[in-house]
């Protein structure tokens, strides 16, 4: 059999065509958050960063929109070995390693900026080591994911108007705080139901990032919005047990850069939408107030106080000495 010099250069393309393609490992990345938000676009970026730089050796398909599952359900599938990257917060994390969970408390972020500086600091380090020795899998980046503000049927500006308030509150311990410390009576509802309870009066009051305000459209029925900028929200990248131990050293140099720099770029976008938000909710006719913080805090440290949930006082007073 004669084989033309054009035959032998199509085999060899071939073959050379099917060992890149045995040596790619295909791997998943998945959320809950919508196409249009910054962790998901931010996400894909980073998926074919990784791409580039591992020179094809790593494929990311990136699935947003809880279409692998609830959050609860991407935490399980890192142990399951079903997902191999996720986009979670601490909230979950902390069901592992109950520290970490602290950075959920009211007050104990001044600002997007301090979180991000939390992110470097050795009690970062300390907790994200902690939660990596008890789950094995491992935190490279934190996003911040916005700040949590109060939206109600009247005018909030101190703690105590918040007293006999009915408010819906994620059912997450430390999200509970700030409501009760301030008299609220808790609700928790689905997130996929607050709006209509909030417009059928079954709730009269519920908190969010501004971006979610927008979002999900709670500007339509309710018409006052507090900035109680309670809690400094942000959510983690994190890469499975199984996939970090196979990753060599400059493989996880290469993740845990892109990765960051994802957060990174996600963290701008946020902090620039939520701060054309404020001016558009008042141009739109939306009551925007300031607070009183000292006095929301205050009664929080008081009434439910940071060893109240099972954190320790001395890793919220290391963050909170974090420049």
């Amino acid at each position: 059999m004669k084989f033309t010099i054009k035959t032998l250069l199509g085999v060899a393309a071939l073959m050379a065509s099917a060992a890149v393609a045995q040596a790619q490992t295909t791997l998943k990345w998945a959320h809950v958050y919508e196409m249009s938000e910054p962790f998901h676009t931010e996400s894909v970026w980073a998926a074919e960063e990784i791409a580039k730089r591992t020179d094809g050796r790593y494929k990311i398909d990136v699935f947003p929109a809880s279409q692998l599952g609830k959050e609860a359900d991407l935490n399980q599938g890192l142990k399951l070995g079903t997902v191999d990257i996720i986009i979670s917060g601490s909230s979950f994390a902390s069901r592992e390693y109950k520290p970490i969970g602290v950075t959920y408390y009211p007050y104990i972020f001044r600002d997007p900026a301090h979180l991000i500086a939390y992110t470097k600091s050795d009690v970062f380090k300390r907790l994200a080591g902690g939660y990596e020795k008890a789950s094995g899998n491992h935190i490279t980046a934190v996003t911040y994911y916005g700040t949590r503000q109060t939206t109600a049927n009247k005018e909030i500006k101190t703690c105590a108007d918040l007293d006999g308030v009915k408010m819906r509150v994620p059912d997450v311990p430390a999200y509970l705080a700030m409501p009760r410390a301030c008299g609220a009576n808790t609700t928790p509802i689905a997130f996929a139901e607050v709006y209509l309870a909030l417009q059928n009066g079954t709730v009269d009051a519920q908190e969010n990032p501004l971006t979610t305000i927008e979002a999900k459209k709670f500007y339509e029925v309710q018409k006052n919005i507090a900035l109680t900028g309670h809690i400094v929200d942000h959510l983690n990248t994190v890469v499975s047990k199984g996939l970090w131990a196979s990753l060599s050293d400059e493989d996880k140099q290469i993740f845990s850069e892109v990765m960051m720099q994802a957060a990174e770029r996600a963290t701008r976008i946020v902090e620039d939408r939520e701060a054309a938000l404020v001016d558009k909710f008042r141009k739109d006719g939306i009551n925007v107030t300031e607070v009183d913080k000292a006095d929301f805090e205050r009664n929080v440290l008081e009434k439910q106080p940071v060893e109240s949930f099972g954190y320790q006082l001395a890793d919220y007073e290391a963050i909170r000495a974090v420049q």
